[in-house]
């Protein structure tokens, strides 16, 4: 069990960046797949991006690949998303979760934790 907290979101014009965090406690993450996914309105979760540090795998959605990366710093059990060149439909609230199958899986209900979510908000 490990428990997670978004922070970061915020609102930015198209073309802008933010960089979100997901600080990790209960566990350290060395042995969990950390994943990232998005959820707007009226819409189905969506993955994002995860990151699994044995093997080094990185895994990106199409809608994001180019633009968003992520990374992670062990020394402070954070995991890290810089979104760059945001566009509206980016909108959105950010999710972290961690599945300590470290399966680095792309469909949400793999994952075992959650955090509560950050917004972000990318106007025109």
């Amino acid at each position: 069990q490990v428990q997670l907290v978004e922070s970061g979101g915020g609102l930015v014009r198209a073309g802008g960046s933010l960089r979100l965090s997901c600080a990790a406690s209960g566990r350290t993450l060395n042995n969990y797949a950390m994943g990232w996914f998005r959820q707007a309105p009226g819409k189905e979760r969506e993955f994002v991006a995860a990151i699994r540090w044995i093997g080094n795998m990185i895994l990106y959605a199409d809608s994001v690949k180019g633009r968003f990366t992520i990374s992670s710093d062990n020394a402070k059990n954070t995991v890290y998303l810089q979104m760059n060149s945001l566009k509206p439909e980016d909108t959105a609230v950010y999710l972290c979760a961690a599945d300590r199958t470290s399966s680095v899986s792309r469909v949400a209900h793999e994952y075992d934790d959650w955090g509560q979510g950050t917004q972000v908000t990318v106007s025109s």
